[in-house]
């Protein structure tokens, strides 16, 4: 039997209004783990970073030392010479305590598993545990002791090497930071990435203000935090290529609606303007619904 040699443009173009495709294809590349890899940078900047703190700590290095207890000392006499300041130290460190911070954390990762974003829900806890573990561990290995003073303004800390709070301060603002990021514009994203710089540093400083934990200790916070933010993406990456990506699309789409509503300029109400229509035919003015002939 004879085949038909003419073929339907909508099957040989695969679109729905047939035509030759001009544009490049829209069809997606699959995922490369590749790209994970780009996680391993920060991962392996901050694991070093505290290995050498870590090091130098455990080895006692003078000028280390020095530097922490120079600085320490300062602001103590500072604290104790105004205690405006002290009182405004000690409320951001409330504020900032660890317990503040994985209680915010955890109701951000409850909140991506009711939406569905389940893998962006389990790296927030996932790095959450890390950062607890990495703290723990450095306490463990140096057994170091915060500062003492005689006038002393915090708590004695058994143990002080990381600094939990700022470790933690850490982790929950750069959770925060990455689910902002791709939902917002160029100024939304500088005004996040300020606010978050601005609490982890203000969380940080009040630990060496109060005499709770020496500056290598904040640094040493600092430098595990992005090895337990980047760590987990890295290991989705390249176990599950694309999830997390697919999860930030859908909080995208989520709240597209909603800024879309927030934005959109109010509609004016029915009455209003079929008066305004009935006033322009008085004036001789065309209906709002006529197109001029000389724009079209």
């Amino acid at each position: 039997m004879h085949q038909p040699t003419d073929h339907d443009p909508r099957a040989a173009t695969g679109r729905p209004g047939g035509g030759r495709r001009t544009g490049p294809p829209t069809a997606r590349p699959p995922v490369q783990r590749t790209g994970a890899l780009r996680c391993a940078w920060p991962a392996l900047a901050g694991a070093l970073a505290f290995a050498v703190l870590l090091v130098l700590v455990k080895t006692g290095w003078a000028p280390l030392a020095r530097f922490d207890r120079g600085w320490a000392a300062l602001l103590h006499r500072y604290a104790l010479r105004h205690p405006v300041w002290t009182a405004a130290m000690r409320t951001l460190a409330d504020l900032g305590s660890p317990w503040v911070m994985r209680g915010l954390l955890g109701t951000v990762a409850l909140w991506l598993w009711a939406l569905g974003a389940r893998w962006l829900a389990g790296w927030a806890v996932t790095a959450a545990l890390l950062a607890w573990a990495a703290d723990a561990a450095g306490r463990a290995l140096t057994g170091r002791p915060g500062p003492h003073f005689a006038d002393q303004l915090a708590p004695d800390v058994a143990a002080s090497f990381p600094s939990g709070p700022a470790l933690a301060s850490a982790v929950t603002c750069g959770v925060l930071l990455a689910l902002a990021w791709p939902r917002t514009g160029r100024p939304g994203r500088a005004a996040a990435g300020a606010a978050a710089a601005l609490a982890v540093l203000a969380v940080g400083w009040t630990r060496i203000a109060l005499g709770a934990h020496w500056p290598s200790d904040v640094l040493a916070a600092w430098a595990v935090a992005p090895v337990a933010l980047a760590a987990p993406a890295l290991a989705v990456g390249l176990w599950r290529p694309g999830r997390l990506g697919r999860d930030v699309r859908l909080l995208r789409r989520r709240a597209r609606p909603r800024v879309q509503r927030m934005l959109a300029p109010p509609l004016p109400p029915v009455e209003a303007a079929g008066a305004a229509g009935r006033a322009g035919a008085r004036e001789g003015a065309p209906p709002a619904t006529e197109r001029d002939p000389g724009l079209s």
